[in-house]
């Protein structure tokens, strides 16, 4: 391959996972204060499906299509999580150095379904960088930073307290998965909904309780929570996911409790949250989970498991 040229996934309108396409393009070159990134590893999120279709509610879809592109996508390639080795550095890059093992997020306007990709060393709308914790792969360093991006941003909202109950809604997913483990370190008691299938997981990362809301629309009398973290919201076709246990669950909450969805609000790009992820990973206080590893030709078959909503954490991309 021409040194100039990099691998990628490409589409060209959007639409099903079909639309993507791997294909040749032009590799980024730095500029003086952005890192040259070889990646390693990408994920699937439930993110990229909506960018990728397109497929929102009324009120979000029409400033969605003015960012992103009216009638087609202004940029053609997309992916929202990285994890790889620092190829090159501008002048004024002070934190990092070529051959340092980073992963991360990019904003909206960058893609990590490529070869490489370019991402400024401050927090930006382009994205953030931190080092990789050591004992984890670069697959499930994609899993750490998505979901514990998701996890840890929303549940520091509820300021929760040692021994205080938590519920985690939608559990074995990327955020939820981790969100479990964050709630154990901070000492709370941790309750988790999922699907039946995916019990033996949660209670394996430390939830206390489990409810399958497969089997469950009602909550035992006097069950009270201080904090609740809806991190299923809208499924990956923009459907509600609202049901009748998650309804009742809202109505258990405590006379001061929170609930917060991973809907409500963006991803906020934050550096120094990745760095105190990377802390609590190193030290053994949370593991990210990874369903399936896909190879980049097979992005197509990685976008339409992860449609299906079964995925228990995250679906990592080989790169």
């Amino acid at each position: 391959m021409n040194e100039n040229k990099m691998k990628a996934v490409v589409r060209s309108k959007y639409g099903s996972a079909d639309v993507l396409q791997l294909t040749e393009v032009k590799k980024p070159v730095p500029r003086d204060n952005e890192l040259l990134i070889n990646i390693k590893a990408s994920a699937v999120t439930n993110s990229d499906i909506y960018i990728r279709g397109s497929k929102l509610p009324f009120p979000i879809i029409i400033p969605f299509r003015l960012m992103m592109g009216v009638l087609k996508p202004r940029k053609s390639i997309i992916g929202l999580v990285f994890s790889g080795i620092v190829k090159e550095v501008g002048s004024k890059i002070k934190r990092f150095s070529p051959g340092d093992e980073v992963y991360g997020m990019t904003g909206f306007n960058l893609g990590t379904y490529a070869e490489y990709t370019c991402i400024k060393e401050i927090d930006s709308t382009t994205g953030c960088v931190a080092i990789k914790p050591k004992n984890i792969s670069f697959e499930e360093a994609t899993s750490a930073v998505y979901g514990g991006a998701l996890a840890l941003q929303y549940m520091d909202i509820g300021n929760i307290e040692k021994n205080q109950n938590i519920l985690i809604y939608g559990a074995s997913g990327t955020s939820g998965t981790i969100a479990i483990q964050y709630g154990k370190y901070l000492g709370a008691k941790v309750t988790g909904v999922c699907s039946g299938r995916n019990i033996d997981l949660i209670k394996s990362l430390g939830a206390d309780y489990a409810i399958d809301y497969k089997t469950t629309d009602t909550l035992e009398a006097n069950t009270k929570y201080d904090f609740i973290l809806d991190s299923a919201g809208h499924g990956p076709d923009g459907k509600n996911r609202t049901s009748r246990l998650k309804e009742e669950c809202k109505k258990s909450l405590t006379e001061k409790g929170k609930c917060v969805s991973i809907d409500n609000g963006a991803l906020k790009l934050d550096s120094k949250r990745l760095d105190f992820l990377t802390k609590l990973i190193e030290e053994k206080k949370i593991r990210p989970v990874i369903d399936k590893i896909y190879p980049l030709e097979k992005i197509v078959d990685a976008h339409k498991y992860v449609e299906g909503g079964h995925k228990k954490g995250g679906v990592a991309i080989k790169i």
